[in-house]
């Protein structure tokens, strides 16, 4: 067996994006806020980045500012000379720099102002309190037996963050360890039933409720009544058969029902609630004078960036040591990447935003009822990019428009075709199903058959009832037996 190497020359093409290519995608899908972070993180490791002086950051006076600038200077003119008045301020000052300058308080040898960690530390923001610390606080003050305050350290672990016990005590108890008793199980829940919010520590629904008309000092008998006797039927709304068996009428059980909605069958999520993270505007879609309607960006609490002149100069200089032209170089190459990047992303998503206002120009005028179906590759077909970058372009956005604030997403999408012949978008057909659903007649709602002859009255044509049952589904919007009132 022979072997041997020899050459080829091979020819082929290989898809591979440029770093650059990266960074710039990368850019283009960030929302407004989450671009502020990453133009904040690029000052702070890139020393040749800086920010362009502006109006508002202290560059050039405006004319009205130079304006009370020349005031106050005459004022002071037109006084008279008070040369007595100005050096016994001089020598007030003097004497004042020099007794804080005597007095200034000494600072520890390992004191460092830029401390890093503890600048970090400063701006980590609170994590808050968890349901599981919240509740251990308040049991740490329960008197109790040792062994129940052992099982309640354990109940509480086991309380999810709706505020449920949702596993059985018996699960708890471990008969080989000599902890506590199921018996101190029963006390310890029991106690950590009383603790705050009402209601933590139930183990369904039902409970939850009874818990808390146990804690308030109204009279809550009739609706203890109907949550432990007929629950089951009160969440199927069999309003009449529960009032026949409680020997009332059906008013009264409605007023139950309104009484029992300040209670808060979630209770943990008073403690635990997640919080949602702040929506900024990234475009503004306003009137024009011409009857049309005005894109602009809402960015103008993004800086403008510009490379340092001294670092640029220096990178030239061929007196420097190869290895810091070579870093210089590396950040400014890094710097107008990401300038780049951002002019690229506002242009692009501009030009995407007034093609979409171009397209939904009815929507902005009269509401969701005329909101066109519209495909991303339509609108990247007009302004000539791929789909893919209408995707990014699009993504996490947010548009503030005559018809208030929503995500620009929101505005693409299919639709089915109207009886008129052309087409009708799946969000302005499910704002007729919640125009119909609304002016129903409560007391004889609609089915989901009623409400699909509905819609083909109003222009929707040929929709399946298992379309609107979906549509329904999806608007959270129960069945009509649910929507029933008596």
């Amino acid at each position: 067996m022979k072997l041997d190497m020899s050459n080829q020359m091979r020819l082929e093409q290989r898809m591979k994006l440029a770093p650059r290519m990266i960074q710039s995608m990368e850019i283009l899908q960030l929302s407004t806020l989450a671009l502020l972070e990453k133009i904040e993180t690029e000052l702070n490791s890139n020393p040749v980045l800086e920010m362009e002086e502006t109006e508002e950051t202290g560059g050039a006076v405006s004319e009205s500012e130079q304006q009370e600038i020349n005031q106050v200077k005459e004022q002071i003119s037109s006084e008279g000379k008070k040369e007595e008045d100005y050096s016994r301020l001089e020598d007030f000052s003097d004497d004042s720099d020099g007794y804080f300058y005597r007095t200034e308080i000494s600072k520890p040898s390992n004191y460092d102002d830029t401390d890093k960690k503890f600048e970090a530390m400063n701006n980590t923001p609170d994590t808050g309190l968890s349901l599981n610390d919240y509740l251990n606080e308040q049991w740490r003050l329960v008197d109790a037996d040792e062994k129940v305050k052992k099982a309640g350290e354990q109940i509480i672990d086991y309380i999810d963050e709706k505020g449920y016990l949702k596993v059985r005590l018996e699960q708890l108890h471990n008969k080989d360890r000599n902890d506590f008793s199921f018996e101190d199980l029963e006390k310890a829940l029991k106690l950590v039933q009383e603790l705050e919010p009402a209601g933590i520590g139930a183990r369904d629904v039902k409970e939850c409720l009874l818990i808390q008309m146990a804690q308030s000092s109204d009279d809550w008998r009739f609706e203890r009544e109907l949550v432990s006797k007929h629950l089951d039927k009160l969440l199927e709304n069999k309003l009449p058969e529960i009032a026949k068996k409680m020997n009332c009428s059906v008013e009264r059980i409605n007023e139950a029902i309104a009484r029992l909605r300040k209670f808060d069958t979630s209770p943990g999520m008073q403690i635990s609630r997640t919080k949602n993270p702040p929506i900024k505007a990234d475009v503004l879609v306003e009137p024009d004078s011409d009857g049309g309607f005005k894109v602009t960006l809402a960015d103008r609490s993004v800086p403008s960036l510009r490379i340092n002149e001294y670092y640029s100069s220096m990178a030239k200089d061929r007196k420097l040591d190869t290895k810091t032209r070579q870093f210089l170089n590396d950040n400014i190459r890094s710097a107008k990447w990401l300038m780049d990047a951002i002019t690229q992303r506002k242009h692009t998503l501009l030009k995407v935003s007034r093609a979409v206002v171009e397209s939904q120009t009815e929507f902005f005028e009269k509401g969701k009822l005329y909101l066109k179906p519209l495909p991303m590759s339509e609108v990247a077909d007009k302004i000539g990019v791929h789909v893919a970058t209408v995707s990014r372009a699009v993504a996490g956005k947010y548009i503030q428009s005559p018809q208030g604030l929503m995500p620009l997403r929101d505005l693409f999408g299919g639709g089915m075709e109207s009886s008129d012949g052309g087409s009708e978008s799946f969000e302005a057909i499910r704002a007729k199903m919640q125009q119909i659903i609304d002016s129903e007649d409560k007391s004889k709602p609609l089915s989901d058959d009623a409400i699909k002859k509905k819609l083909e009255q109003m222009g929707v044509k040929d929709i399946a009832r298992r379309t609107v049952a979906k549509y329904r589904k999806i608007m959270k919007i129960p069945t009509a037996r649910f929507r029933k009132k008596f």
